[in-house]
């Protein structure tokens, strides 16, 4: 009979204690702080999505504000490089403004202080809270990115603030150089691609596209009474600047302007001639191409006449003829 009443004591505080362990495990105070963690990770998980989701918009609107062609071109590369291709046009586009938006050098030195140190920031996973800082960080850690093309860009972009008109033909070649073919060589790494043949198209591409730039951008500067149009070339034709300022149409001003349409178009050519050996997967990065092929057809069209109203307005084809070349893979 003791022995009876000794197991039935001892099931019963072995039930109780059960039943005490249960009732800390799911006491108000226990469940309230679990579900408090819960939220608390749901909302940074939104927090972290909505922020995510606030700083690619930014690059896309400033992209599509500020560089439409190179907006279309980056909706047509593959998926998984679109959305670094616009964060590295972003950067870009932060960096070309500085010169028109501020109006004095001191200032643009310091705009482009701060994005040499953003670039030492995002290669420790350290980025300023900057939308366009945030998204190229993203790109860097997922295309491995080469820092040295980055900062060459930053480096000519200060060295444009000097505000002057290029001596020759080869110091606008070695700007659009460091500026245009690394922004190329930028977007190859975000497809994937290490070709030397490659990397000498875009080579060719980045120097066509700065020299196009240069001569698309000459009806603007000269209303704000600049001219950054080679030197060498405008003397050898007898062109002053104060010609380009009048927006004269006579006809040096026309050799001038088909003398620099010409280098453009050598490059073209010169890129187009390793289109054999490049792969495939590069084609994306060289869209622009048909930017610039279109430009020159139109300014040939008008005879050299840089200052015709038709040129400043956009290509309404332009989007189609971009889709036709991406599909087929050309440049």
């Amino acid at each position: 009979m003791a022995a009876g009443v000794s197991v039935k004591h001892g099931l019963l505080c072995s039930k109780a204690r059960l039943v005490y362990g249960l009732q800390r495990k799911i006491s108000p105070y226990s469940v309230c702080i679990q579900r408090a963690a819960e939220i608390q990770s749901v909302r940074a998980s939104t927090s972290t999505t909505g922020d995510s989701q606030h700083t690619q918009k930014y690059c896309l609107d400033l992209v599509r504000s500020r560089d439409y062609d190179g907006f279309l071109s980056s909706l047509l590369l593959p998926e998984k490089a679109r959305r670094s291709s616009l964060a590295l046009r972003a950067f870009n586009v932060e960096l070309a403004q500085v010169k028109d938006s501020v109006s004095q050098k001191t200032i643009g030195l310091m705009r482009m202080q701060f994005w040499k140190t953003a670039i030492e920031e995002i290669y420790r996973d350290e980025p300023p809270n900057q939308p366009v800082s945030t998204e190229l960080w993203r790109a860097v850690r997922t295309h491995k990115l080469t820092k040295r093309w980055l900062l060459r860009i930053i480096t000519e972009r200060e060295k444009d603030l000097d505000d002057r008109a290029y001596r020759n033909l080869q110091e606008l070649e070695a700007y659009s150089e460091n500026t245009q073919s690394s922004l190329i060589y930028l977007l190859l790494e975000c497809l994937g691609v290490k070709n030397v043949q490659a990397d000498h198209a875009a080579s060719h591409i980045g120097k066509a596209q700065g020299i196009i730039t240069c001569l698309r951008a000459t009806p603007y500067h000269s209303s704000r009474r600049k001219v950054y149009l080679p030197m060498d070339i405008c003397m050898l034709h007898g062109a002053s600047q104060e010609d380009f300022i009048r927006g004269s149409r006579e006809q040096n001003i026309r050799d001038v302007v088909y003398d620099i349409a010409s280098q453009a178009h050598v490059h073209l050519q010169h890129a187009q001639s390793f289109s054999h050996n490049v792969p495939a997967a590069a084609t994306p990065a060289f869209l622009p191409t048909v930017v610039l092929e279109d430009y020159l057809h139109r300014v040939r069209r008008v005879d050299f006449d840089v200052f015709h109203k038709s040129l400043q307005n956009r290509n309404p084809l332009l989007p189609i003829q971009l889709y036709i070349r991406s599909w087929k893979k050309t440049y």
